[in-house]
């Protein structure tokens, strides 16, 4: 049996692990592809430490962000390492146990500016389905932080427009944890959820709706977005760029590192320093100028 074949009891595995959808989907994906690129090169139906290496290289001679390799060849080692686990008669060692993955440059996240997300916010049309609902998704994720699957993720019963909170039932790493928004997100909410009730899938239980369908995935929110974007003239636009806004924002206006690490969902310190570090030398700035150690 080729390894290959395995994989479909592997995906039994994750979801018995209670890994998100996500992420079982983001791991599939990294192992199909190589077993297509191991087909495509005569390469054999096996997990192999020369043939994961060949295969980065490609990946990455191709084109691909150093990112996306190294996800890819995490999924191929968590593989790697269960069938040494699950089958040990035919895979009696982790063969990819020690590979390391390509270095990642680390990249400065531009935060979008108040003319660009005002600029957005003026595209959406409030006497339409979309521009009510896309209102409500930019400010919501700029206010509270949230990451784009967990947005999407959000059920009608998440949201208390009266209380300004809303619950994000599995963050990553299957994290919960509460957000909160203020007036104008709330009214914004509150708009998007009354013209909801005339949705034909009103009776879903996801907060977002497409304008026809129920379903309203990560996909569709970086296509909406993306048109907003784009109408607005901002270049380069990614759903993730909310998210470094807010902390940005959160930062500026004083608030703590350890409040935005909480609301944030992050439980390291260092993806907050990667978020905020286009803006790390001005809020310095700043900061030197309100100490004044000049003043001798």
């Amino acid at each position: 049996m080729g390894a290959s074949e395995l994989v479909d009891s592997w995906e039994l595995s994750l979801r018995a692990e209670r890994k998100s959808p996500a992420t079982v989907s983001n791991y599939l994906t990294g192992v199909r592809l190589y077993f297509e690129w191991c087909k495509a090169n005569d390469q054999a139906d096996e997990i192999s430490r020369r043939a994961a290496q060949l295969w980065i290289i490609d990946l990455l001679e191709d084109g691909a962000e150093a990112s996306t390799a190294r996800a890819r060849l995490l999924a191929v080692r968590l593989y790697s390492t269960w069938l040494a686990e699950e089958e040990p008669a035919a895979h009696p060692v982790d063969v990819l146990l020690g590979l390391r993955s390509p270095k990642i440059d680390v990249k400065v996240v531009e935060p979008l500016t108040v003319d660009e997300l005002q600029g957005m916010l003026k595209t959406c049309d409030r006497r339409t389905f979309t521009g009510v609902r896309d209102d409500a998704l930019i400010r919501f994720m700029t206010e509270t932080g949230a990451r784009a699957g967990e947005v999407v993720a959000l059920g009608v019963e998440d949201i208390n427009v009266k209380a300004g909170t809303a619950v994000v039932r599995r963050g990553k790493g299957g994290k919960g944890r509460i957000v909160a928004f203020g007036p104008k997100t709330a009214q914004a909410l509150d708009r998007y959820l009354r013209l909801r009730r005339q949705h034909k899938h009103a009776g879903s239980a996801r907060l977002w709706l497409g304008q026809q369908g129920p379903g309203f995935g990560y996909r569709a929110l970086h296509k909406t977005l993306g048109a907003r974007a784009e109408a607005a003239g901002v270049v380069k636009f990614h759903p993730h760029q909310l998210r470094n806004t807010w902390a940005m924002r959160w930062l500026e206006a004083g608030g703590s590192e350890g409040g935005a690490m909480a609301v944030g969902g992050w439980s390291s310190r260092s993806m907050l320093d990667r978020y905020t570090r286009a803006t790390a030398s001005v809020r310095a700035a700043a900061e030197a100028q309100k100490l004044d150690l000049g003043d001798i």
